[in-house]
């Protein structure tokens, strides 16, 4: 199925766009991109990779495009798009926030072939330069799968298997900014608290010295654009800050243990972070196959799709045959998907 998509246009060639630029050309498919500043377009191409001057010039003539700029550009950048491709053309997007760019798809008719997109992966540099063809290999990758829109998420999606090798993870909207508010976003904030704390520090060059691992890895993300990161958590500025409410109760609890000297108390709240971290490390899933007809009601597909992704599973195929689309879906050992 990925060779349906074989003509790819990447919008937006930093980090992400950039990474998913490369493994599109790496992958043998006629790709093209395109990045606002000229000057990043001509670095992209010193890359070997073909690039327009133009967003319209990039995307006519595709069989899918991904939007891969700053979230608030992408419903201007989605109705650019809309009016240059045909019907057939699938349209992703790889933001951290999937309300808003959903809401604009749909206002604009596009929703049948609009999928919203996340690719769960990152680091600590930015631009055209940190992009790696291997950065989103055998990434979880969030698509969110509308009621009219299932034949351009196969399509996507058996993309993504084929030459990302993505753990595709099929969800709701609201349901994946529910979820990333928790795994990326909040994170985000707490290590961006931590650098800017020590920044204001007098102690600084002494705690950056003494900086080892824990340090490291707590504030890795706070080495991003500052503006992309401002942008996400205001996208989705009420998860957020429910979420940074039952984190404040948390840390509440440990401070009122530490204040009180009560050791049992602090020890009970470190294990249910050391389970949650462990579990992190140690998951295990079973595989299952799920076929449905293709000419059926996809009312049936749509919730088999949201359900798995929602239960914590993702798929690792999509293929259609006679008439049928066959998933292979994991699931994390338990619970198991109702």
């Amino acid at each position: 199925m990925a060779g349906e998509l074989a003509r790819a246009a990447v919008l937006g060639t930093g980090l992400i766009g950039g990474s998913v630029l490369l493994r599109l050309r790496d992958a043998g498919l006629d790709v093209t991109g395109w990045d606002p500043d000229p000057a990043i377009r001509g670095r992209v191409r010193e890359r070997g990779v073909v690039v327009a001057d133009t967003v319209e010039d990039a995307a006519a003539g595709r069989d899918v495009v991904f939007l891969c700029g700053p979230l608030p550009t992408l419903p201007a950048t989605l109705t650019r798009v809309a009016a240059v491709t045909d019907d057939t053309c699938v349209l992703t997007d790889v933001g951290s926030v999937k309300a808003e760019v959903s809401t604009a798809a749909t206002v604009q008719g596009l929703g049948h072939r609009f999928v919203p997109g996340h690719p769960m992966a990152g680091a600590d540099r930015a631009g055209p330069d940190a992009a790696d063809p291997d950065l989103l290999a055998g990434a979880a990758w969030v698509l969110c799968p509308g009621p009219t829109g299932l034949d351009a998420f196969r399509r996507l999606a058996a993309l993504l298997v084929d030459v990302f090798h993505a753990r595709v993870v099929p969800m709701s909207a609201p349901e994946h900014d529910g979820a990333a508010a928790l795994a990326s976003h909040v994170p985000h904030v707490l290590a961006g608290a931590l650098a800017g704390t020590v920044h204001r520090s007098a102690l600084r060059d002494a705690v950056l010295t003494l900086a080892a691992g824990s340090f490291s890895d707590g504030t890795r993300v706070a080495g991003g654009p500052p503006e992309r990161t401002a942008n996400m958590l205001l996208g989705n500025r009420d998860r957020v800050l429910a979420e940074l409410d039952a984190l404040g109760v948390f840390l509440g609890e440990l401070t009122e243990a530490l204040r009180a000297g009560d050791a049992a108390t602090l020890a009970d709240r470190l294990a249910e972070g050391r389970q949650t971290r462990s579990t992190l490390r140690a998951r295990e899933f079973t595989a299952h196959r799920r076929e449905f007809l293709r000419a059926a009601d996809h009312v049936g597909e749509l919730a088999y799709l949201r359900e798995l992704g929602a239960a914590g599973g993702h798929l690792t195929e999509v293929r259609e045959a006679r008439g049928a689309v066959t998933y292979t879906g994991h699931l994390p050992a338990t619970p198991p998907l109702g």
